[in-house]
């Protein structure tokens, strides 16, 4: 249909024309009658008949192209909506990607906000594990050192007791309480009644107690006065508040006079405001006419400890 077909037609319409020029043509097709075939020549009818079939074969060429004149179209709508999917995915490629980089910068600073949280974390957490380390240290070197008092006041105890097992148990007791030790004196052994004079026995069992102190050195001693609630009717005295007072002096004076150092004693007096027992018989008034010698370590080395803790 190209070119060698038409060159083809054209020469079979001019040998028809030459041949039966007075014939009539017909289209592409189109029989002719039995009469109009008797009066056209064989070569003519051969021309006309390879015409027909060039026809058929032109048709069928044109609904060839046709169709893929049509399938191009349809392609080509394809093609336009294929690319316009891929534009939008590629859109969506990047806005995924752009996402993605911002998030991926996003995680990087909560991660860097993290491991900075956690380093501080990890110091404040070695800081308190040495406090807590220099804790422990302390605290081991308190206890070792309470318990060494306890041990000291312990053997005390032990020598007072020894050094007073002459005396009768109503006289005077020795205990341990509180890690101290305590020296109960009645007044029966030290005082006559109203009175703040040291009777002889009580002079001697305080001598035997300052000889014990002498070679305790680190031990404090505390004079305690006591009285019962009976009101006194003694012109020296104004009350028994004072009575026990000047009691507690006399005995620092005994110890004193013996060979300890005033800077470890202490004189006080209590009255009758701390009773042992009740003030209502006769026992229990005897029990509260007491003077105590409260025997308690020195605490330098304990109170030095707790001042370089209370420094850090």
């Amino acid at each position: 249909m190209h070119f060698n077909t038409a060159s083809q037609i054209l020469g079979a319409l001019a040998l028809v024309s030459i041949l039966g020029s007075c014939a009539s043509v017909k289209p592409c097709g189109e029989p002719y009658t039995e009469t109009q075939e008797f009066f056209q020549s064989k070569k003519f009818k051969e021309a006309f008949h390879e015409r027909d079939s060039l026809c058929e074969r032109t048709a069928e060429l044109e609904g060839v192209l046709a169709a893929t004149e049509k399938d191009l179209a349809t392609t080509k709508d394809d093609l336009d909506r294929a690319r316009a999917q891929a534009e939008s995915l590629n859109k969506d490629l990047n806005a995924a990607k752009k996402s993605y980089d911002d998030l991926k910068l996003s995680s990087g600073a909560q991660v860097a906000g993290l491991s900075s949280d956690l380093e501080a974390k990890q110091k404040e957490l070695a800081e308190k594990e040495e406090l807590l380390k220099n804790r422990e240290e302390r605290l081991k070197m308190l206890e070792e050192i309470i318990k060494k008092q306890d041990e000291l006041m312990t053997a005390l105890s032990d020598r007072v007791k020894k050094a007073l097992m002459g005396f009768e148990a109503d006289e005077l007791s020795v205990e341990m309480r509180d890690g101290k030790v305590y020296v109960s004196m009645s007044d029966k052994l030290l005082f006559k009644s109203g009175s703040d004079a040291v009777e002889p026995k009580g002079q001697e069992a305080l001598i035997k107690i300052a000889d014990v102190m002498k070679k305790n050195l680190d031990i404090g001693m505390a004079i305690e006065g006591h009285t019962d609630s009976i009101p006194i009717k003694m012109n020296c005295f104004d009350d028994n508040w004072d009575l026990s007072v000047a009691r507690a002096t006399s005995v620092v004076r005994i110890l004193t006079g013996n060979g300890i150092e005033p800077d470890r004693l202490t004189a006080s007096g209590k009255g009758e405001f701390s009773p042992r027992a009740s003030n209502s018989t006769k026992e229990g008034r005897a029990a509260n006419r007491r003077t105590e010698l409260v025997l308690s370590p020195k605490l330098n080395e304990l109170m030095q400890l707790l001042g370089q803790y209370e420094q850090r």
